[in-house]
């Protein structure tokens, strides 16, 4: 975590959807193209989505790829995705390898304009659903983490959250005021139709920051549709771009005098009592 103070001038940040194969190296060569197309953009600061190294065809084939800190292909390629474009890069999701047998971490990586690893973030809460034919429960393959974890960015102070996280706002509140909050997601295309934009939009408004959100968005090879509509909100709850379905680019900026608008004129955050 660097201390630097927030740039004044908007800070242009993009989130990248896919729609994730098995393979790694399919998924590899299709993120570094977005990252390139977001970068030339001019985004100083790149999303990707949850699970975007690998969707398996069985919810157990991430465990052989998990990788160890500092090592791996998926890491390397985010490292040099990030020094090449000389952008901060949210890496999304990859598997990383976990005390428990059988088990993974489901972890946010972050790099610097330098390709140096800055923090991580393990995934705190674990999904698990069932209607019908359509069941998930996370915690049969991923261990979860335990710290609220935040870095600092040009843009002020950028909170980390996974997907599932998003309905447990006491997790924002730990974080302390943020710029930005970013949440990487495979949404269910069941549960993000009912809930997705309204928890985002939620989060904006009462926490007064901006909201990125890079999710999968299609459907699979191995049959699951996941629900993507990645965009960005600004700290008034309006979305300012959004990407319905399929691969492409969220893109927008960080606008510090606007935050601070936002926050001088109803200064709810200043007004918690609990």
């Amino acid at each position: 975590m660097n201390n630097q103070s927030p740039q004044s001038a908007p800070f242009p940040i993009a989130a990248i959807q896919m729609v994730s194969t098995a393979s790694v190296a399919q998924n590899l060569k299709a993120a570094a193209r977005l990252v390139a197309d977001a970068a030339a953009r001019g985004a100083q600061l790149v999303l990707l989505p949850e699970y975007w190294p690998v969707m398996g065809m069985h919810e157990t084939d991430k465990i052989a790829l998990a990788e160890v800190v500092d090592g791996g292909p998926i890491q390397q390629a985010m490292a040099g995705m990030a020094r090449e474009h000389g952008i901060w890069l949210i890496g999304g999701t990859l598997p990383m390898v976990a005390a428990e047998a059988g088990k993974i971490r489901n972890t946010t990586l972050v790099y610097n304009p330098a390709g140096e690893l800055v923090v991580r973030y393990d995934k705190i809460h674990l999904f698990s659903f069932s209607s019908g034919a359509e069941a998930y429960d996370e915690a049969r393959t991923i261990a979860r983490g335990a710290d609220v974890t935040t870095f600092d960015a040009p843009c002020g102070r950028v909170g980390l959250s996974v997907c599932y996280d998003l309905r447990f706002p006491e997790m924002y509140r730990a974080m302390g005021s943020c710029a930005l909050i970013v949440v990487p997601a495979a949404f269910t295309y069941t549960t993000g139709q009912a809930h997705w934009e309204i928890l985002l939009r939620a989060r904006a408004i009462e926490n007064q920051c901006y909201v990125l959100a890079s999710g999968q968005g299609g459907r699979h090879e191995n049959g699951r549709r996941t629900w993507g509509h990645s965009m960005l909100i600004d700290p008034w709850g309006k979305i300012c771009d959004v990407l319905p379905e399929g691969e492409g680019l969220v893109f927008g900026q960080v606008e510090p005098s606007y935050l601070a608008e936002v926050r001088a004129s109803l200064p709810a955050l200043q007004h918690r009592r609990l």
